[in-house]
């Protein structure tokens, strides 16, 4: 199993550097709705079914895919919604992982685990006031800082590098072969999404002295986990440790950091790394739950 891993990996480094010479397009035809008509998911978890610790990172998945569309929303009151090739990506971007989100969302169902519409629109509704001043703050933060598309596109790839990451280290974790060919697949349009991000990432930040500065800035003061502040922190602390804080964790973490590093003007920083130190410190869930009155994203029905 952990040779169909390494190899589910490789082949998503390949598809990621096949798709550097490509745009991601709704006219190119790799891009799209997740094709899972060959795979019997109900079936096949409901005879082998995973563990406790995989639904409960699947859980945490299907929330953040699902929030793409609030993600997207943040962006296009930017004046990133000016240029047609970004607005072109971020439109297959969202409903690729849409659809990301409904393929999670039948494993978890397979289980007895909430998933879906319902779950998807309590989830928002839990949200604190303050969300919905996050597209004020988006559109002000463009006006003050003309180069936040730049910081924007290269926080973008930074999560997706570790969305990627992330599905192959559950897959790994998990072990089990029919998840390990709904995560490939998924990784596959994952490495689509990363090639667009740091490519136009990397443009703008050649470009842009101030920006290089800024991008610096924001991620070195403000970058966190995708998900965090979407769910529970101590969800984000519990995937945060499971995944990259066992055995090959903190390497995939570090490869990332190197990632980032080959971006002009970001040279040296290691925000992933310094994350998963972070969350290790973290107190477990149970501690913080005894402390919360916010819902565990296991709690919603």
């Amino acid at each position: 199993m952990a040779e169909d891993i390494a190899g589910l990996i490789r082949a998503a480094v390949r598809d990621r550097r096949t798709a550097m010479a490509l745009p991601v397009t709704s006219e190119h035809p790799a891009a799209g709705r997740l094709d899972l008509t060959d795979l019997d998911i109900e079936r096949g978890f409901g005879t082998s079914p995973l563990d406790e610790p995989v639904l409960r990172c699947l859980q945490y998945m299907h929330d953040v895919e699902h929030h793409t569309v609030c993600y997207l929303r943040d962006l296009l009151v930017t004046s990133a919604h000016r240029d047609p090739e970004i607005t072109e990506f971020l439109t297959v971007w969202n409903y690729e992982e849409h659809w990301h989100g409904v393929a999670i969302g039948r494993v978890l169902a397979a289980h007895g685990r909430p998933a879906g519409d319902r779950r998807v629109g309590e989830l928002r509704d839990s949200q604190p006031w303050t969300e919905r001043l996050r597209p004020v703050g988006f559109a002000l933060g463009s006006v003050a800082f003309p180069d936040l598309t730049a910081v924007s596109l290269v926080w973008g790839a930074i999560n997706e590098w570790c969305t990627q990451a992330g599905y192959g280290q559950l897959a790994r974790r998990a072990g089990h072969p029919l998840l390990g060919e709904l995560l490939r697949r998924i990784m596959r349009q994952e490495g689509r999404h990363i090639a667009f991000y740091s490519t136009a990432g990397r443009t703008r930040l050649e470009r842009s002295r101030a920006a290089r500065r800024l991008t610096r800035f924001a991620l070195q003061r403000l970058w966190r986990p995708v998900g965090h502040g979407v769910v529970p922190e101590h969800e984000t602390a519990f995937l945060v440790r499971y995944l990259f804080g066992g055995p090959g964790g903190a390497e995939v973490a570090a490869r990332i950091d190197r990632n980032v590093s080959r971006l002009p003007g970001l040279g040296g920083l290691a925000v992933v790394g310094t994350a998963v130190e972070r969350y290790q410190r973290v107190p477990r869930a149970e501690a913080i739950r005894a402390r919360s009155g916010r819902l565990l994203t296991s709690d919603l029905q």
